[in-house]
């Protein structure tokens, strides 16, 4: 009990401990934390309960004592407790070793609610309805970090903490970073008289026997997701959006300082909130406004956030294009696909990003951008990439990213061609050869250790770092995804900063910063913190006239921002002035606060971390975020291109100046440290308009897979390094007598590939159309996101054809395990001789059905061995095809169910 002293926690968590290791002393194997005894006699929590240990604190003292004891693996820890509602509740408890928990309070809740607010729903339903949902939550959780079985993911403590101290860090969650501290045991006392959610009548269901009358008592509003009155405090209050609106519109700077002073003095909830500029320069030493960075050059420091369109409508996709491209900076595409009829106009966007989905990425798509983004990771959803709901999947939106109106498209983790960071600069590499003209920059999410991540990423040649913090997931994240995941942008900004310097990296890069930013304030904190461009997202939309509905995934946005629906984005009234607005009164308010601390410029504000300090009576310890990493090179970041790319590409050297002369066949030797062969000549092709295929731009394989006759073709002999034919073009033919690594035919566009030899891992990564002909075997993850090339090949290794969206593949031999996986489009014939098809497919996603004589399915897979054959010679096709009658009866179709 409290008894009115401090340390109580401490003690009672002590106790706790004690009491679990004496119950487990006497033979107890299973330990039940309990907090309904903390509870009143309405069973709702008492004032008095002062005492209630919070059950994370309760699950991890207990796990901590029993493992030192060295008794933890036969024991399990039951939680018992009120507090845990979501999906994330769960996930902490189990990460720090929780067995099993009970949320009685919330099943008791939910079953209430079927029993009352919805009669359509039974008591019961409406309790399995909520236990299947926690459970596909954690599920989603451990797969983005790729666990596969709870066992792995209970006590793996892969968390950070934001606003906990050193003290209780080390106690109860060793190995777990909390990289600006916070509170400590004693703080957490003070929350300890916190009451729980209380729910009205529920007595009945907490299976206490009690059955007294609680009253009219009702949830608390809540408002973790959605402003709530009297709920949690938000960025974005009711008033707040209707001054910015207002500003915008009527081009009123008064009002905008007023929503922007509103945030800068009442907002408590981030962590540049807590901080202060440390030293305002003396009125003598102010520097004229007309001496300081002009508002036209501080807004090309920023730049739009990735927002897909599909996420967001085509007129909100395109007003955001052509504000920013009115104003001379850069626009997102985000990870969908963009139109082609906006390349090359004021509707195109700058940037373009290339994502673990590849949704839309062709050639023609890298050559329309000055900006191509890789996301490695994104910071409101890390490990999870984009998710666009089905029913935002409409005919354009499914044109556009090669995929089938209707279906869930997601970008998973980027495992598919990304294990390390020579992978990642083989691809950074990979698009410098398609677009030299483009900088190519790298996402990443806020965390602890990112800023190892970017000295790789400066190393892998790469010109601009993103650090995405944790707000946001605009357009088409689900609710569960937008909380409890990554770190503010400030953690990440900070490091990413000082390790980059400490390392003489900093004038390699320049560092951009993604997560709600919102009045100049922010702008120059962050500039402070070391970032030289600034990613705008939510802000842009609520400038075109969102009303913070906060349902974007549910495809009913009001205002024609957020969907797809026809009638709803005829409501869309925003204007690219609007935005171009905002932008111009934010650059006026950085301008004016550089003005305040004595700088003439953003630049000079950038990594001025000395500047600021912490907000009197903040419990944050800011010592690491704000330690001076002095750069002793201070000239700008500016774009820094691999020398290596036009000198020695080999498609600059030889491919190009042979194909300006106008040859039409070559015949090249080749060898594996030749990379990326015919990305440059494929992107050269499409900027000069001079792609060698027919003037009607349909298939590149008019009368069958590759039918007709190619305007270029490249007869190559050796080896073929990694990215063999990455991006080909429509019209070109790459014909290899020999072996390939990694990567042949990555986001291949319209070219013909054929190889005599074997080829490695990652076949065909998000293909689009074209054709693909291998005479030997693949390793894993052939035909990966491929979603309209023809593919064939004599053997593949684990997880072929994963995601695959549209398309054909024919495989003549053995296939690995996880075939097919997640696959919602296209067709593939395996010949399954060994007859073991059923075991390695993952038929979750896919039917297996035989090939019919007679039948539309024997006459494709027929030409499909012709025209292998006659690309490769391959002795497999010219056996099979001998002697089809029994050959037909060993192939089975693999269909998308």
């Amino acid at each position: 009990e409290r008894n009115g002293e401090r340390g109580w926690l401490r003690a009672a968590l002590a106790r706790l401990a004690a009491e679990a290791l004496e119950a487990v002393d006497d033979g107890a194997k299973i330990i039940i934390l309990s907090d309904r005894e903390s509870y009143g006699s309405t069973r709702i929590p008492s004032v008095h309960a002062a005492n209630r240990i919070p059950s994370l604190l309760a699950v991890a003292a207990v796990n901590k004592a029993l493992a030192e004891a060295g008794v933890r693996p036969s024991v399990g820890i039951v939680v018992e407790s009120g507090e845990v509602r979501e999906v994330h509740h769960f996930a902490v408890l189990l990460g720090f070793g929780a067995t099993a928990v009970n949320p009685w309070l919330a099943l008791a809740t939910v079953t209430e609610i079927g029993k009352t607010a919805r009669p359509e729903i039974s008591p019961h339903q409406a309790a399995v309805n909520y236990v299947s949902a926690v459970c596909h939550g954690i599920m989603k959780i451990m797969s983005k970090m790729g666990i596969s079985t709870l066992r792995s993911y209970r006590s793996a403590r892969i968390f950070e903490a934001v606003g906990l101290g050193p003290e209780i860090m080390a106690e109860y969650f060793g190995g777990v970073v909390s990289p600006v501290g916070g509170m400590e045991l004693e703080d957490i006392e003070n929350f300890a008289n916190v009451k729980m959610l209380p729910t009205a009548n529920i007595n009945s269901q907490l299976g206490t026997g009690n059955t007294g009358n609680t009253g009219n008592l009702s949830l608390s509003p809540g408002g973790e997701y959605r402003c709530r009155k009297e709920g949690v405090e938000h960025l974005w209050t009711p008033q707040r959006v209707i001054d910015f609106r207002e500003a915008v519109r009527h081009d009123d700077y008064a009002r905008f300082k007023r929503y922007t002073d509103d945030i800068d003095k009442n907002s408590h909830i981030t962590l540049r909130s807590q901080l202060e500029f440390a030293h305002q320069a003396p009125l003598e030493h102010l520097a004229p406004l007309e001496d300081l960075e002009p508002v036209d050059s501080i807004v090309k420091h920023f730049v739009g956030g990735a927002m897909s369109l599909g996420s967001l409508s085509p007129e909100a996709h395109e007003t955001i294009a052509l504000a920013l491209n009115g104003l001379g900076t850069m626009s997102n595409s985000g990870e969908g696909g963009e139109d082609p009829e906006r390349f090359g106009t004021d509707r195109n966007s700058a940037i373009k990003q290339v994502a673990s989905g590849r949704f839309g990425v062709t050639i023609e798509y890298l050559r329309s951008a000055k900006d191509l983004q890789i996301k490695l990771a994104q910071g409101a959803k890390p490990g999870e990439g984009g998710q666009l709901p089905g029913h935002k999947v409409n005919e354009l939106v499914a044109r556009l990213r090669h995929a089938k109106p209707g279906t869930t498209l997601i970008s998973p983790p980027p495992h598919h061609d990304i294990y390390s960071i020579e992978d990642l600069a083989q691809l950074i590499y990979d698009l410098k050869c398609a677009n030299p003209e483009a900088r190519v920059s790298v996402k990443l999410v806020s965390e602890a250790g990112v800023g190892t991540i970017a000295a790789g990423v400066a190393k892998a040649h790469a010109d601009v770092v993103v650090i995405s913090g944790f707000d946001g997931g605009t357009g088409a994240a689900p609710l569960t995804s937008m909380k409890h995941a990554g770190l503010p942008w400030e953690v990440g900004l900070a490091e990413a900063h000082q390790t980059l310097v400490k390392n003489n990296l900093r004038h390699r890069v320049r560092i951009q910063v993604d997560g709600q930013l919102r009045t100049g304030r922010d702008i120059v904190v962050a500039a402070m913190l070391g970032a030289d461009e600034f990613a705008f997202g939510t802000s842009m939309l609520v400038s075109l006239g969102c009303v913070q509905c906060r349902n974007c995934n549910l495809n009913c946005c009001p205002v024609g921002i957020a969907t797809q629906k026809a009638e709803l984005r005829a409501k869309f009234a925003g204007k690219p002035e609007h935005l171009q607005r905002y932008f111009r009164f934010l650059a006026e308010e950085v301008r004016e606060i550089l003005a305040s601390l004595g700088l003439k410029s953003l630049e000079e504000a950038r990594g001025r971390a000395d500047l600021l300090a912490p907000r009197d009576g903040s419990i944050f310890d800011f010592g690491d975020l704000l330690q001076s990493a002095t750069d002793c090179n201070r000239q700008p970041a500016t774009d820094v291109r691999e020398p290596s790319i036009s000198a020695d590409n080999y498609d600059s050297r030889e491919l190009i100046p042979a194909v300006e002369h106008g040859e039409t066949v070559l015949e090249r030797r080749i060898a594996n440290r030749d990379r990326s062969v015919g990305a440059a000549l494929s992107g050269w092709l499409v900027a000069s308009q001079a792609t060698p295929s027919s003037a009607s731009g349909g298939s590149p394989c008019p009368s069958s897979s590759s039918g007709g006759s190619r305007a270029l073709r490249v007869n190559f002999a050796g080896t073929a390094g990694q990215s063999f034919g990455a991006f080909l073009a429509r019209g070109v033919t790459f014909h290899l007598d020999g072996e390939a690594n990694d990567y042949v035919g990555k986001s291949l566009s319209g070219g013909v590939i054929a190889i005599s030899g074997n080829v490695g891992n990652v076949i065909a990564y998000g293909a689009t159309s074209g054709a693909i002909y291998v005479g030997g075997t693949a390793g894993e993850r052939f035909g990966i996101r491929n979603s309209g090339a023809t593919l064939t090949v004599e053997g593949v290794g684990d997880h072929g054809l994963e995601y695959m969206t549209g398309g054909t593949a024919l495989v003549l031999g053995p296939v690995g395990v996880n075939f097919a996986a997640g696959m919602t489009g296209g067709v593939a014939y395996v010949y399954d001789k060994a007859a073991t098809l059923d075991l390695n497919c993952n038929l979750d996603s896919v039917d297996l059905f035989p090939v019919e004589e007679g039948s539309p399915d024997e006459e494709t897979l027929l030409a499909l061995l012709c025209e292998h054959l006659a690309q490769t010679s391959s002795e497999t096709a010219q056996r099979l095809l001998a002697d089809w009658t029994n050959s037909r009866s060993m192939f089975a179709k693999v269909m998308p169910i």
